[in-house]
Formats: C-alpha cells, sequence, structure tokens
C-alpha cells in the first residue's frame, strides 16, 4: 500500500479540539475559531461576531460554521449576510466541520472556518 503525504501548503490544518479549545498549526486557540488560508488562526466570538465572516469575502468561496457538539441552525441574518457577500454557507457540528476543513484544505480549495467549541 502507498500512503501519501498530506500538503497543507495553503493554511495549517485543525489538529485537535476539546472542551473549550482547538488547536490549529500546533497553536491552542481558546474558544471560538476562525481559520482560512492566508489568516492567522483567531478567536472567534460567536454568532454577533460577523465582521471577520464578511471580511473573508473574495478569499473563500465556501465557510464552514461549526456550531459545537451538535449541528444547530445560525441566526438567518448572519447566513444572509454572508451569502450576500457570495461566501456559501455550511452549517454543521464542529467535530464533522474541522474534518471536512481539512479534507478541502488539503484539496487546495478556498475554504475558512468559524466553529464554536465542543462543550
Amino acid at each position: 500500500m502507498r500512503l501519501n503525504e498530506v500538503d497543507y501548503s495553503d493554511g495549517a490544518p485543525i489538529d485537535g479540539y476539546g472542551p473549550g479549545f482547538f488547536r490549529v498549526g500546533g497553536q491552542v486557540v481558546t474558544g471560538g475559531l476562525l481559520v482560512a488560508p492566508g489568516l492567522t488562526p483567531a478567536v472567534w466570538g460567536g454568532y454577533d461576531d460577523a465582521a471577520p465572516l464578511l471580511a473573508l469575502s473574495g478569499s473563500v468561496d465556501v465557510l464552514l460554521v461549526g456550531t459545537g457538539a451538535e449541528i444547530a441552525h445560525i441566526p438567518a441574518d448572519l447566513r444572509a449576510a454572508l451569502e450576500e457577500t457570495g461566501i456559501g454557507v455550511e452549517i454543521m457540528a464542529s467535530p464533522a466541520a474541522c474534518r471536512t476543513y481539512n479534507v478541502l484544505l488539503s484539496e487546495g480549495r478556498r475554504i475558512g472556518l468559524a466553529a464554536r467549541p465542543v462543550a
């Protein structure tokens, strides 16, 4: 069997997560997480912190929104504002969002992740 090393040349992958934190490229981020290619992993303030998400317009095609341990709806006005700027929005539980982000990042996709921590 041949194994290929995954190349994350466009950004740092999500290394892990746990109660209240994410680990991205060896760096621990406590609380919510915002990460995208070319962006230093940052703390995301949650659904009321829309400005950094909207600033991704033009640099990402899709924003994965991790809603915590379970999948949940995001505020309709946040979703509408993101879609108006041309950012596609995919909602999922944060663990699934982290895995999906890593796969799409390894494919060189223009992907972003805003995730709430698991409890």
